[in-house]
């Protein structure tokens, strides 16, 4: 069960710089880049299970100690970047705690079946008529 907005915002950090790319004089003085830190360990919203299944999933993108970053500077706005970087914590924590349903295999159709050997039967009488008799 995914933690609401708040309780994720309790257990953040943030790290603010000067981006770059656009956005000429503005990007020399103004600090609209954004990093968000995330603690998964020291977070009290996912019991233990979650918080396994949670490193496994993301374990590429966790640092040395154990912490998730995030950053954005695509717009010249702190705030923006800021909710750019909640709005992708969110969504990666969700599609991280999804499982997937096992996957019951079934068997095949005797339709199926027989479609395939009529198909099989038809091309090998086709290949078969394409030979020259010798009378």
């Amino acid at each position: 069960m995914l933690p609401t907005r708040e309780e994720i915002l309790r257990s953040v950090t943030f790290k603010t710089s000067r981006s770059g790319g656009k956005g000429g004089q503005n990007v020399n003085k103004v600090s609209s880049k954004v990093e968000l830190i995330f603690n998964l360990e020291t977070n009290l919203s996912f019991s233990g299970d979650e918080k396994e299944l949670l490193k496994s999933r993301l374990e590429n993108r966790l640092d040395t100690e154990g912490l998730l970053h995030i950053v954005s500077q695509e717009d010249r706005s702190q705030l923006l970047n800021k909710e750019k970087t909640i709005a992708k914590l969110i969504d990666l924590l969700k599609r991280s705690l999804v499982v997937q349903k096992k996957r019951k295999p079934t068997k095949i159709p005797k339709s199926v079946i027989e479609k395939r050997l009529k198909n099989k039967a038809s091309t090998a009488e086709k290949k078969k008529n394409r030979k020259i008799i010798d009378f």
